[in-house]
């Protein structure tokens, strides 16, 4: 969800990116994974965007990663490949403190070869840079604060102030989801307003999502209550354990026990049937 977010942000908000990491606000248009002619590593957590002279490599991370030197070093090349003429900016940026010596790395080193990039830690950002763009909004809750709910209410009248309804909703959603990273949940109800957010097409997904997921989740315990009862009539109660094993079994598991139960003669049947599934 955070990497979602993110990646939203950068490709909604590509001037605000352009302005705070290479100084000024050019146009940036998203490049396709596609144009790195093999199939990339990781094309879910890859965000390129490029303008005429320059192509910026963002990718955001909640948790270290050993495997991101490499990644660098490999997408540098590839690039190259199709972009030679083309300079390349690559910025790791960790969202979520961390002590551990990978959000250090900043270079990928094997014998005969180095490739430099770059690594923001956002809790040690100040957060004066991000205020001055709607699109990195969002991120201030991440800096270098030391009151963490001040910060937030400062944010939330930021948002307040913002003319454009569909950009002050998507950055007021954004700020609510990577705020919970650092804040408890009744706290950012309390600071951000849903009315707000409700317009969002990041809120709308996070909606959907959920109501697909109570949708499968209602189905399924739907089947288990119906596999249940007949497996009751067909061979008796079954003890607690028996009913965790069967409530945990797919909607596709369940409907082929539906059937193979109608020749169930006793519990023995069916636990021969659940070990071969």
């Amino acid at each position: 969800m955070f990497d979602n977010v993110c990646k939203f942000l950068a490709e909604n908000f590509s001037h605000d990116f352009a302005g705070w990491l290479l100084g000024e606000p050019i146009g940036l248009t998203k490049l396709s994974p596609t144009e790195l002619l093999v199939q990339p590593i990781r094309a879910d957590a890859l965000i390129l965007m490029e303008s005429e002279s320059i192509i910026l490599h963002l990718e955001f991370q909640t948790q270290p990663d050993v495997e991101i030197p490499f990644r660098m070093a490999d997408y540098r090349l590839r690039m190259y490949r199709r972009y030679p003429q083309k300079q390349m900016r690559q910025v790791v940026i960790y969202l979520k403190p961390s002590a551990s010596p990978l959000v250090q790395q900043n270079v990928f080193v094997i014998p005969g070869t180095r490739h430099q990039f770059e690594v923001i830690r956002l809790w040690e950002q100040p957060m004066e840079p991000l205020l001055e763009f709607p699109g990195l909004l969002p991120f201030v809750i991440l800096s270098r604060t030391e009151d963490k709910v001040e910060t937030l209410n400062e944010v939330a009248q930021r948002i307040e102030n913002l003319t454009n309804k569909p950009e002050q909703s998507n950055v007021a959603a954004a700020t609510s989801i990577l705020a919970g990273l650092v804040l408890e949940k009744e706290v950012i109800r309390r600071v951000l307003r849903e009315e707000i957010m409700q317009e969002s097409v990041i809120y709308q997904d996070i909606v959907a999502e959920a109501t697909a997921k109570g949708r499968a989740e209602g189905i399924q315990q739907g089947e288990v209550s119906l596999v249940l009862r007949q497996l009751k009539r067909r061979i008796g109660e079954l003890n607690s354990h028996l009913e965790e094993r069967v409530g945990g079994l797919s909607v596709a598991q369940l409907e082929e026990l539906g059937e193979a139960l109608l020749d169930f003669s006793n519990t023995s049947d069916l636990l021969a049937w659940l070990e071969s599934h």
